[in-house]
C-alpha cells in the first residue's frame, strides 16, 4: 500500500508571492502561509501561536496565485510536503520542508477591499484551482 503524504491549511498569507516564469513555458509561485493557534497558559492566559509554512505553486496554481493573492489574503491550501537540500554560501548543506500545493482556494474578502464582483471576493463566486498530477505522479 502507498503511503499518504497530505497537508490541508487555512491561514493568511505573510506577503505578496513571488513568481518566476521558468523556461519552457512553466511558472512558479513561493509564499509564505501563517496559521494561528491559541491556548491557555498555566495561568489562566491566552496564548496565540503562529506558525509560518513555505508554499510552493506551479503552473496554472502559479497563475492563480500570482493573479489573486496579496499578503493578508486568507486562503485554504491543499497539498504535500516535500524537503529539498541545497549549499549556502558557505557550502553548508540546508534543507527546506515546503508544501507543494495541489489546491488553492481564496476564503473571506482581500485586504484593502476590491473591486465589486472580483471573483473570490465577496462576489459569491470562489476562487479555486486544483493542480492535477502529471501522470508519472499516479499512484498506480
Amino acid at each position: 500500500m502507498a503511503g499518504v503524504n497530505k497537508v490541508i491549511l487555512v491561514g493568511n498569507l505573510g506577503k505578496d508571492p513571488e513568481v518566476r516564469h521558468l523556461e519552457g513555458g512553466n511558472s512558479v509561485a513561493h509564499f509564505t502561509l501563517a496559521t494561528n493557534e491559541y491556548y491557555k497558559d498555566k495561568q489562566g492566559a491566552r496564548v496565540e501561536r503562529t506558525e509560518w509554512h513555505n508554499i510552493s505553486a506551479w503552473r496554472g496554481l502559479a497563475e492563480l496565485a500570482e493573479k489573486y493573492l496579496k499578503k493578508g489574503s486568507q486562503v485554504y491550501v491543499e497539498g504535500k510536503l516535500r524537503t529539498r537540500q541545497y549549499q549556502d554560501k558557505d557550502q553548508q548543506t540546508r534543507y527546506v520542508t515546503e508544501i507543494i500545493a495541489d489546491e488553492i482556494s481564496l476564503l473571506g474578502s482581500r485586504p484593502g477591499g476590491a473591486s465589486p464582483g472580483a471573483p473570490g471576493q465577496g462576489s459569491g463566486e470562489p476562487v479555486s484551482l486544483r493542480q492535477e498530477p502529471e501522470l508519472d505522479q499516479l499512484p498506480f
